[in-house]
């Protein structure tokens, strides 16, 4: 599956396979009791993103031939749920990035892209004018409160209190552990998607202070839709996490989450802007210009004579 997503990026997830580059270019060999080793040939020049699952290998020459065509690679967890490291080609975008810092080094921006955040979780309009983020984040608490006691009533289980705390893992009931479960599953989806479109997950609007800051926002935005439900299914469970786990992946594909996450980011960040990916193979690096904004590189701007 390739899944085509709003600004023409594509993802694609590879478990138990070995990648290696021959003559012909990337290929992924399967090995089968059944049928031996089979070769499939990756399209690596319509890849922005490579997700690495359980059981993959990679050689040195496959990594320099994605690296070499802009593709994003992340080691993920099994199903794209968890991701442990990246890797960026030099030759992927920096747009996104700029658009990120630009917006987070503003207080005013920053406060713009908060509230955005905020009323996409309330409903677009429901933010009281004016609202300074105390308000909101005591908004969102009271909706996350309300959410939970209906999925509480729902279900039949009575009271329900968040509760994360790693100390005392073992002592927290089902609906605690599915969703600290499935909100980690969460996060190494939004890490993934947030690399390949060349953003920082350190630079949040919402969040701070965490190398994570930028994923814990963009991830809140889902939970009441994804995460909560699917942790209160499970508050019967015998083993709530690794059921939350395979829950999450086996929705994953319904929900369709990584578009989603990639066209939020990016209306997010540039609200009133087209939308557009920029050529990578085009793209070349630009000198900054207080005034024009940018200027070609590669370019000697020596006032005349020769040097």
């Amino acid at each position: 599956m390739l899944p085509r997503i709003a600004d023409s990026l594509s993802f694609l997830y590879l478990d138990i396979v070995r990648i290696v580059q021959d003559d012909t270019g990337v290929c992924a060999e399967v090995t089968s009791p059944q049928h031996g080793t089979e070769t499939v040939y990756l399209p690596t020049a319509a890849l922005s993103c490579v997700l690495l699952g359980p059981g993959t290998s990679i050689t040195a020459r496959a990594l320099t031939t994605l690296a070499r065509h802009g593709t994003t690679v992340v080691a993920t967890g099994s199903g794209g749920v968890r991701c442990y490291a990246a890797t960026v080609p030099d030759s992927l975008s920096t747009v996104w990035l700029e658009r990120q810092a630009r917006a987070r080094a503003d207080d005013s921006t920053r406060l713009t892209v908060a509230t955005a955040m905020y009323e996409q979780r309330f409903g677009h309009g429901t933010a009281p004018p004016g609202s300074n983020l105390n308000k909101l984040r005591g908004l969102e608490g009271q909706r996350i409160k309300a959410h939970y006691r209906l999925l509480a009533q729902q279900y039949r289980i009575g009271r329900f209190r968040r509760n994360y705390d790693p100390d005392s893992w073992d002592t927290q009931d089902p609906v605690n552990l599915a969703l600290s479960s499935a909100n980690t599953c969460l996060y190494g989806i939004v890490h993934a998607a947030t690399l390949a479109l060349g953003c920082s997950p350190a630079l949040g609007f919402v969040h701070s202070g965490n190398q994570q800051a930028f994923v814990y926002d963009i991830a809140d935005l889902y939970k009441a839709e994804l995460t909560i439900p699917l942790a209160f299914s499970l508050h019967a469970s015998p083993h709530p996490e690794a059921e939350a786990r395979r829950g999450f992946r086996d929705g994953l594909r319904l929900f369709r989450l990584l578009p989603r996450i990639v066209t939020d980011i990016q209306r997010l960040l540039a609200p009133d802007q087209d939308i557009e990916t920029p050529d990578l193979e085009e793209q070349l690096v630009d000198l900054w210009d207080p005034v024009g904004g940018a200027l070609p590189g590669g370019v000697n701007y020596a006032d005349g004579g020769d040097l």
